[in-house]
């Protein structure tokens, strides 16, 4: 699994002009990708990583400030565009594959106790978030 993730002061993801999953104030717009390898197993690593890596204010976690995170889907993470001008998709995981691993990210946030919005998995999405510091880090499980 991989996944991008960015400090944000507030974030957000609209679906066909209707907001699907929002955060405010300071959190975690995260976005995840799936190959073919990942299991249940790594999204709950990914999910514990999350809530305790401390890349808020005063190094603290989302779970420390009690800060929320926004989880979109994102295949295009697994994209190779070393070659050619047009990326490859083959690493990426098909959807029957990674929706049911990034939900199980999902699910076991929230059993951490943490608060996590959502996009939509396979939707045309638009993400608009405010990057705090800017702040980003890649994960990769």
């Amino acid at each position: 699994m991989r996944a991008v993730v960015q400090r944000v002061d507030g974030a957000s993801v609209v679906v066909d002009g209707a907001t699907v999953g929002e955060i405010r104030g300071e959190g975690l717009c995260v976005l995840v990708g799936v190959t073919h390898e990942d299991t249940r197993e790594k999204a709950a690593q990914l999910a514990r990583k999350l809530w305790t890596l401390r890349i808020l204010t005063d190094e603290r976690s989302c779970s420390d400030a009690a800060a929320p995170l926004l989880v979109i889907s994102q295949f295009t993470l697994y994209g190779d565009a070393r070659k050619g001008r047009r990326p490859t998709w083959n690493a990426a995981a098909p959807g029957p594959v990674a929706e049911p691993l990034v939900e199980e990210v999902v699910t076991q946030l929230r059993t951490l106790g943490a608060t996590v919005e959502t996009g939509r998995f396979g939707a045309q999405m638009r993400v608009t978030l405010t990057n705090d510091g800017p702040f980003t880090v890649l994960l990769e499980l």
